[in-house]
């Protein structure tokens, strides 16, 4: 799985966390329910612009339209599904802005710093294209242990 290699902080086809919590808590989006903090600019990026394509899409539910966040959270989380629908939306709508604000005021390394894809104080992952879509693959065993546990947990969580 490892390429043995360095790579530079600001190396757009990879996205760098730390282990950590976020600052607020979230009930309906994913990436707040993660312990996955970014912290390159890249990285940043890539989410903000996966949570845009999320609530782009739309889904209509009990007679309303509702975007992605919406929908997936109504489908999965027991928790939500208890909720009225407008209270979904204007919490998704909360988290939304939320986690934007997080993301806006991170700390994160940048410059000429490097970081060897075998290194374990970060979880890394290879961003690779997949027809229309863009994928982030584990670029170690570290992360691909890391990720396999961090994706049962949130199951977990929202689940039960």
């Amino acid at each position: 799985m490892s390429e043995n290699k360095k790579f530079n902080v600001d190396d757009i086809n990879y996205v760098v966390y730390k282990i950590g919590d976020w600052k607020n808590n979230y009930e309906i989006n994913q990436i707040g329910l993660s312990h996955e903090i970014p912290i390159t600019k890249p990285t940043v990026t890539h989410i903000k612009h996966s949570m845009e394509e999320i609530r782009k899409s739309e889904f209509d539910i009990s007679n309303k339209t509702v975007n992605g966040f919406v929908a997936i959270a109504f489908q999965l989380n027991p928790k939500v599904q208890e909720m009225e629908l407008d209270d979904v939306i204007d919490l998704e709508q909360k988290e939304f802005d939320l986690i934007n604000e997080e993301l806006d005021n991170l700390e994160l390394l940048t410059g000429d710093l490097t970081i060897d894809i075998d290194d374990e104080n970060y979880l890394i992952y290879k961003l690779e294209k997949e027809c229309h879509v863009t994928i982030a693959i584990p670029a170690n065993e570290h992360t691909k242990q890391f990720y396999k546990n961090e994706m049962k947990r949130i199951d977990d969580a929202v689940l039960n």
